[in-house]
């Protein structure tokens, strides 16, 4: 086991691994208050403070194993409390609330991107850490693009199933979340094959033109 590959790995990813599960998590509990349900941020999960949303298997042993895999940090954070009844649009509101984390993910790859543009085209060389932020900056795009586009996936209880449950009739949607049951082997067979490295490819593709093109823009 390489301990200094270990340890540069969290140095560089963990930064932008806290904020991506933060900003996930916030998303859910700003746009299920924008629907009316007040739950998540009465009890301090409408923050953007990543202590509240720790979840010990998922934010902490998860990633270090990929880590020691020699992969970014990817896990999750504890699901931000939804009271659905309490929606002004019940349909539109399960929808919405649920494509807010990713969308979150989306929104901060996006600024990662921008920022790692700034500092290639305004920081100095000479400036000494100036790489340790980029790479700090790169981790953050590719790690939010792992997010978003993991939580799409229709398979309950990820956040693209609820989305398509949200127009589903009762029986078909009570059907459809029957599948979570399987869902940690789901996990196990995307994390142990290519699967979800072909799925991921193209937008880790497009993380990278983002970069470069506000690197270019902006030098």
């Amino acid at each position: 086991m390489d301990i200094m590959r270990i340890i540069n790995t969290l140095t560089l990813a963990l930064p932008g691994f806290l904020l991506a599960i933060s900003f996930h998590e916030f998303g859910h509990a700003w746009m299920a208050r924008r629907y009316g349900d007040d739950t998540a941020e009465r009890i301090g999960r409408l923050t953007l403070n990543p202590i509240p949303h720790v979840d010990f298997v998922g934010t902490v042993i998860f990633p270090m194993v990929g880590i020691m895999l020699g992969g970014v940090p990817f896990g999750w954070a504890k699901p931000v409390p939804v009271d659905v009844r309490r929606f002004k649009n019940m349909k539109s509101g399960i929808f919405w609330v649920s494509f807010a984390g990713p969308g979150a993910n989306l929104i901060l790859m996006i600024l990662s991107a921008l920022f790692f543009g700034m500092v290639y085209a305004y920081v100095p060389s000479t400036f000494s850490l100036k790489t340790q932020f980029m790479d700090m900056l790169q981790y953050s795009v590719f790690i939010n693009i792992l997010l978003a586009v993991f939580n799409l996936i229709p398979f309950p209880p990820l956040d693209g199933s609820k989305m398509v449950a949200a127009y589903l009739d009762y029986n078909s949607a009570r059907k459809y979340e029957e599948l979570q049951r399987f869902s940690f082997i789901f996990i196990l067979i995307l994390w142990f094959t290519p699967i979800f490295g072909y799925m991921i490819r193209p937008v880790m593709s497009l993380g990278m033109v983002l970069m470069n093109t506000f690197a270019g823009i902006l030098s």
